[in-house]
C-alpha cells in the first residue's frame, strides 16, 4: 500500500491548466462573495498525538457501558449476549473487507452470505422475499412506506403510536419529501386502536411488540387495511418472532425491523442492520438488492444478484432506493448468530426472555409506589408508573450501579411518570431482584424528599 502524498505546487498548476482556470479561487466563483469567509481559518497550533490520546481517553472515561452497570435500558437497542463465534467469523478478512459485489460472478462467498441471511429473515417473518439488509430499523420503516406509495399511489400513512418514535420521525421526514401525509393511530390500554380507513390510506404501520412491549393483535388490523385496499407494514423485534405468529401469517405485506439483537453489540447505538421482507407481489418494489440461487452451465450451485433497484444501476430515475451499501457485515453477524442458536435455541431464548419478563413484572408490581401501566401480554419490556419523579429515581438507581430503564416522558409526554423496563437474556433473576430493591429504595427516598419540601 502506497502512502498518501499531497500534490505539489507544480502539479496543482498543471491540473488547473488542464481544466482551464487560473487559480483554485476561480473554482468558487459561483459562490457569492458575502458567503465566503475571506480570511484564513483561525486554527490554533493543535495538540500533539499524546495530548490527543489523553483527551480522548478522558472523554471515554465519562461513558458508562452496559458492561459496567446492570442495564434494564432498552427502547429499541438491547444489551444482548454476542457469542465469541460471531466475532471470530466476521473478523476474517474475506468477510471484513468486501464491498458491493459489482462483479457478482467473482463474489460467490459474499453472495452466498447474503442469500443465507435472506433465507433466515424469510423464515423468521413468514414472508417469501427478503433483501440483503438496509441500514437500520427506522430507515427500514421509512423505506417500507415508500414501497406502499409506489404500490398504490395513495397519499396517507396511518402510523400506530406504539411504533418506535425514531421510526415515526424518520417516516414523517421521508414522507414529506414525496408528498405524503402521516397520521397517528392512538393506543388504548397499550394496544393500537384503528379508526375506519378510507381509500386515501396507503398503508398502516404497526410494531410487534410495540414500543411499550405490548403484543399487538396484528391479524385484525391487517384485515382492516386489506379491506380498505391499503398495505400493512409491521416493524418487528426478531427474537419474539420465535414465539409469536409470524407477520406473514397475520396478513402483513411488509415486515421490517432492527437487527441489533441478532449478534450485534450496542456500540453506542450502531452500526447495526435493518431487515426487510415482503410478499411476492412486492418483489420489484423492495429497496436495495436481492441475492439469488442458481446453477451454472455445469449444473453446480451458484449465486447471483437477482435484483438491484438502486439508482446507480440500470434503473436510474426509476429506482426504488438510493441505498448505496447494505449493512452486509452486520447482517452476516445476524445470520451467524441465528445459525449458532438454531431453530430450537431461538425458541428457548425467546421463552427464557418471556419468563424473566413475567418475573420482573411481578416483582416490580409488588413494590410500593410502582404499578404496571397496562395489564396486557408483553414481551421483552414493559412500562411501569412510578409514584416519584422518574429522572430522579433513575439517578438514584444508577448510583447503585443499576440503570433501571428508559423514561417514557421523553417521547410520550402523557407518560412522564412512567419507566420502560427491558429484559434480555443477560438479566438474571438476581439482577431483577436488585432492580426491585433499588427501585423501592429510590421511590421511597424521592417521596420522602417531596413530602418534606411540601
Amino acid at each position: 500500500m502506497t502512502s498518501y502524498i499531497s500534490a505539489t505546487e507544480a502539479e496543482r498548476r498543471e491540473m488547473l491548466a488542464a481544466i482551464g482556470v487560473g487559480s483554485i479561487d476561480d473554482l468558487f466563483a459561483d459562490i457569492p462573495a458575502q458567503l465566503r469567509l475571506g480570511r484564513a481559518l483561525a486554527l490554533d497550533a493543535g495538540l500533539s498525538e499524546q495530548e490527543v490520546y489523553d483527551e480522548l481517553r478522558a472523554l471515554a472515561a465519562r461513558n458508562v457501558s452496559a458492561e459496567d452497570e446492570v442495564s434494564f435500558l432498552g427502547a429499541g437497542m438491547y444489551d444482548s449476549y454476542v457469542p465469541a463465534l460471531v466475532d471470530s467469523i466476521i473478523s476474517r478478512s474475506e468477510f471484513l473487507t468486501p464491498y458491493t459485489p459489482y462483479q457478482p460472478e467473482i463474489s460467490q462467498g459474499g453472495l452466498q452470505a447474503m442469500f443465507e441471511y435472506q433465507t433466515a429473515i424469510s423464515e423468521l417473518t413468514g414472508l417469501p422475499v427478503s433483501n440483503a439488509s438496509v441500514y437500520e430499523g427506522p430507515s427500514a420503516v421509512a423505506a417500507a412506506g415508500y414501497v406502499a406509495k409506489l404500490e398504490n399511489g395513495r397519499r396517507r400513512f396511518i402510523v400506530a403510536r406504539g411504533v418506535h418514535p425514531h421510526a415515526r420521525e424518520t417516516l414523517a421526514t421521508l414522507a414529506k419529501g414525496y408528498g405524503m401525509e402521516t397520521e397517528e393511530a392512538p393506543l388504548r390500554d397499550g394496544r393500537t386502536e384503528l379508526a375506519p380507513l378510507d381509500d386515501s390510506v396507503s398503508a398502516i404501520i404497526l410494531q410487534q411488540p410495540n414500543f411499550l412491549g405490548v403484543v399487538e393483535d396484528v391479524a385484525p388490523l391487517a384485515a382492516a387495511a386489506r379491506e380498505a385496499g391499503a398495505l400493512t407494514i409491521c416493524s418487528c423485534d426478531p427474537i419474539p418472532l420465535a414465539l409469536l405468529k409470524p407477520p406473514g401469517e397475520c396478513g402483513v405485506d411488509v415486515a421490517v425491523g432492527e437487527g441489533q439483537t441478532l449478534g450485534n453489540r450496542l456500540d453506542f447505538g450502531g452500526p447495526s442492520f435493518g431487515f426487510f421482507a415482503v410478499t411476492q407481489s412486492l418483489l420489484r418494489r423492495i429497496p436495495g438488492r436481492i441475492a439469488g440461487e442458481t446453477t451454472d452451465v455445469e449444473g453446480r450451485r451458484g449465486f447471483v444478484l437477482t435484483l438491484q433497484t438502486r439508482e446507480q444501476h440500470i434503473r436510474r430515475e426509476r429506482a426504488t432506493s438510493n441505498i448505496c451499501t447494505s449493512q452486509a457485515l452486520n447482517a452476516l453477524a445476524g445470520v451467524i448468530y441465528l445459525s449458532w442458536l438454531g431453530r430450537r435455541g431461538l425458541v428457548e431464548l425467546a421463552e427464557l426472555m418471556l419468563q424473566r419478563t413475567a418475573y420482573a413484572r411481578e416483582r416490580l408490581a409488588a413494590v410500593e409506589g410502582v404499578e404496571l401501566l397496562v395489564d396486557q401480554p408483553v414481551v421483552r419490556e414493559f412500562a411501569v408508573r412510578l409514584g416519584a419523579p422518574v429522572e430522579s429515581v433513575i439517578a438514584r438507581c444508577r448510583e447503585e450501579g443499576i440503570n433501571p430503564g428508559y423514561p417514557l416522558g421523553r417521547d410520550y409526554p402523557e407518560l412522564d411518570d412512567c419507566l420502560l423496563v427491558a429484559i434480555t437474556e443477560r438479566r438474571t433473576r438476581a439482577d431483577i431482584d436488585r432492580l426491585a430493591d433499588a427501585l423501592a429504595a429510590a421511590v421511597a427516598t424521592e417521596r420522602e424528599r417531596l413530602a418534606v419540601r411540601a
